[in-house]
């Protein structure tokens, strides 16, 4: 991906965004060692072609035997998946992510963008906001990112994408 690339713009200023939560907020609960969204996918991803062509130049960096276990955990969820989804990139025994540096802008944004119909989802944040700890955060506007987004190509489900590819 280019520095020039629409989608790596986008990774910029979502980047900013995130930064400037992460530094004004020290014990933020979305960082490594958090795993809590990739176990509780509420469908299978969605994504745009530009993220697939990212995270599919991650995908094929992976060890072969590791690449395998997620092509089998991908076809899993195309046979019909129970929700909560995990994410099949996930390492359930570490809770890594071993495409992190190509992951889509939904795990990107995830824990710091609201979307306005739909309000926040990460249940760990929800409880804080109730509790009116989070009340001087400046959240990202995750509809904006989804209309950046819609340039990015033509959009499909990680299984689909998987099917044209692996």
């Amino acid at each position: 991906m280019s520095d020039s690339s629409p989608l790596f713009r986008l990774h910029a200023d979502v980047d900013t965004r995130v930064g400037a939560i992460r530094d004004a907020r020290p014990d933020w609960p979305c960082s490594k060692g958090c795993d809590t969204c990739c176990r509780r996918l509420a469908d299978v991803p969605r994504l745009t072609a530009a993220e697939w062509a990212l995270l599919k130049e991650g995908l094929r960096g992976l060890d072969p035997q590791r690449l395998l276990t997620i092509r089998d955990e991908v076809g899993t969820l195309a046979r019909g998946a129970t929700v909560p989804i995990v994410c099949p990139m996930l390492d359930r025994a570490t809770g890594a992510c071993p495409v992190y540096a190509h992951r889509p802008v939904a795990c990107r944004t995830y824990g710091f963008y609201v979307q306005r119909e739909l309000g926040l989802y990460c249940s760990d944040i929800e409880a804080r906001v109730a509790q009116g700890e989070l009340a001087d955060v400046v959240w990202g506007n995750q509809d904006v990112i989804d209309r950046a987004l819609a340039a990015s190509g033509e959009t499909r489900s990680l299984t689909e994408w998987f099917a044209l590819t692996f």
